[in-house]
């Protein structure tokens, strides 16, 4: 249920205690801001970009302590098409232009980093690039949430805390800044009233107290889809890619049931359908699917599957029996998904099922329902969910936004789960999804080089917060060997496997291994059998640098030590919780007894070191 706001003044006291919000002198910059947003205007643009004049239509603002409701309304005798509601509008933010910033992206895989006056990307897939999702206004964009730090102990977020209709975004450059939802066009009736989605304006020292608060108003909005247990297991995806087939399956679990059954779920990846967006028809190329299943369950492990529910390539049976389910373009035919953005990355250009349309949400039901009942299957990979949101089409229901056309769809599939079923979003629309997936990968695809271990580290660990909060957060799966698919020029160094395992254990969230079983002698499979026991909390970090972390489990901790330097060696310190017994957690070697500051000398590049810690 969704909890009131009754305590939230409350909640700012405690937060003005912890985080040091009372300090005048170093929260000047960030109550400036303050006054100046909640004083800047409101404006609306229709499709052409033309504002929309307050004798038609009012914007009311509504604060409540933090939170900002906001609702728009149609005053006039003609129906309206907002397009951009700007909820703030600041030409001047008057924030130093090198602040450093984080932002979502609109999909999975854009993260933003850098400062107010320079974005840098995080991750490999810009939401204005590579999925042309248009930035308002040309200022760079994210969605959902930004966090500005105008010192190294001075912190704002402004971020939305619901995702039901509307995409929230906040754009900015070195002098300007705007808040507003992507309305799309869609109409506005006369005295129609429409309630956007909430805001929320926190400031602090402590940045990571900020999300915590965000976490807490996002669950009243989008309540948490919590599973008892954090799914763990093996993918098939960087073994075999999508030439998978059931002798590739049987060899592993043969391999697995001898050296590593703890595993619990074996997951079939892209590669068993015939075709994109045909999921319950059989491919003769890969073998008996029905048999695989079957040999799962019968070696002691659960099935799990890749579905892209969304999407269909022109030669699937659905394309070419049901073109009327499909998001259309503006001459009424299935919009080719590359025409305005990317069109997928294997048997494209792919065509989009349209969440909105009544029969499709039957048909969404109806896969997931049949794979659970009759497959065996209760754990499911969601891939491109993105394409369930997409930009730029016309929807079956001309009232709906790519919001709602994707949570319609979204909750279809939830119809034919059930309370214990796996939902895992990948490469999905990260606020659209919140309170539709159980759990939600947080990086890019791994490969075997360095370069992605250390850049899928960093994009996991921006989004650490999230883990046991939103969902449970997926790394992308663990790789501990160099094998010929998905391999870089250069072998991964030991150094460099570690680096990524601890960052993997950080995260605290599901594990899944991506080698094959074949390949994993006793030096890996002891790491693997550390990581099937995922912490379920969030890794702390004690600054920006992201160079020291800490996981605190009560009666244990956990020490997180990441050089991310190509090539200096550092020191680095933790300030241990109590007296503690410390052992190395990779290599179980004894460190001693230690309390108040402990120090690792002379960390190599490209490495990191996990310490444990037990009270004694």
């Amino acid at each position: 249920m969704k909890k009131k706001l009754i305590y939230l003044p409350i909640l700012l006291i405690v937060l003005s205690v912890v985080t040091g919000c009372v300090n005048k002198k170093s929260a000047s910059h960030s109550e400036a801001f303050i006054q100046l947003l909640k004083s800047s205007p409101s404006k609306v643009e229709d499709v052409q970009g033309n504002m929309i004049s307050a004798t038609q239509l009012v914007v009311q603002r509504k604060w409540e302590t933090n939170i900002c409701k906001t609702t728009v309304r149609n005053i006039g005798n003609t129906p309206l098409h907002p397009a951009n509601i700007i909820l703030f509008d600041l030409p001047e933010q008057g924030l130093n232009p090198d602040s450093p910033v984080y932002g979502e992206g609109f999909q999975m895989l854009s993260q933003n980093g850098g400062t107010l006056a320079k974005r840098e990307i995080i991750g490999g897939y810009m939401d204005n690039k590579h999925y042309r999702i248009p930035d308002p206004h040309g200022l760079s964009t994210v969605y959902g949430v930004l966090t500005v730090s105008p010192k190294p102990d001075e912190h704002l977020l402004l971020g939305f805390t619901s995702c039901n209709r509307f995409t929230g975004r906040i754009s900015y450059d070195a002098h300007k800044l705007e808040v507003s939802v992507d309305a799309e066009g869609v109409e506005l009736k006369p005295g129609e009233t429409w309630n956007l989605e909430d805001f929320v304006l926190l400031e602090g020292s402590d940045r990571g107290k900020l999300f915590d608060l965000l976490a807490i108003e996002i669950e009243k909005n989008h309540p948490l889809l919590k599973r008892k247990t954090i799914p763990t297991g093996w993918c098939s995806w960087y073994c075999y890619g999508p030439s998978v087939t059931h002798d590739n399956i049987e060899e592993n679990l043969s391999g697995f049931k001898k050296v590593l059954p703890e595993l619990k779920y074996i997951q079939l990846d892209d590669g068993y359908q015939p075709f994109m967006g045909d999921w319950l028809d059989n491919n003769p190329a890969y073998g008996d699917l029905q048999e695989t299943l079957k040999s799962i369950k019968a070696k002691g492990f659960e099935p799990a599957i890749w579905v892209a529910p969304f999407i269909a390539e022109q030669k699937s049976r659905i394309f070419r029996e049901h073109p009327d389910w499909f998001v259309k373009d503006t001459d009424g035919t299935p919009l080719n998904s590359s025409k305005i953005g990317f069109g997928g990355w294997r048997c494209a250009p792919w065509y989009v099922l349209d969440g909105t349309h009544p029969e499709v949400q039957k048909h969404l039901e109806h896969i997931f329902r049949e794979m659970r009942e009759k497959w065996g299957v209760n754990y499911f990979k969601l891939d491109a969910n993105y394409w369930g949101a997409i930009h730029g089409g016309i929807h079956y229901d001309k009232t709906a936004t790519r919001i709602e056309a994707y949570r319609r769809g979204m909750k279809a599939i939830l119809k034919g789960c059930d309370e214990n079923s796996v939902v895992l979003g990948c490469n999905a629309p990260i606020w659209g999804s919140m309170g539709l997936v159980t759990a939600m990968r947080t990086s890019g695809d791994m490969y075997r080089d360095w370069s992605t271990i250390r850049s899928t580290a960093y994009e996991n660990l921006c989004r650490a917060w999230q883990n046991g909060r939103l969902w449970d957060s997926d790394p992308d799966c663990v790789l501990l060997t160099n094998d010929t698919l998905f391999s870089g020029k250069k072998a991964i160094e030991p150094n460099e496997w570690m680096f990524h395992a601890t960052a993997v254990h950080a995260v605290g969230g599901l594990m899944l291994s991506g080698d094959r079983a074949s390949l994993l002698k006793e030096k890996e499979l002891a790491i693997l059998k550390k990581l099937l026991k995922p912490t379920g909390k969030v890794a702390r970090f004690s600054d920006a640098k992201m160079e020291t972390a800490f996981t605190d489990l009560g009666d244990a901790q956990y020490y997180y030590l990441f050089n991310w330097s190509e090539k200096d060696t550092i020191d680095l310190t933790v300030n241990l919780k109590k007296k503690s017994q410390l052992t190395d957690f990779w290599t179980g070697e004894k460190l001693g007894e230690f309390e108040g500051i402990y120090t690792i000398t002379k960390l190599p590049p490209n490495s990191a070191r996990l310490i444990k810690a037990i009270q004694q």
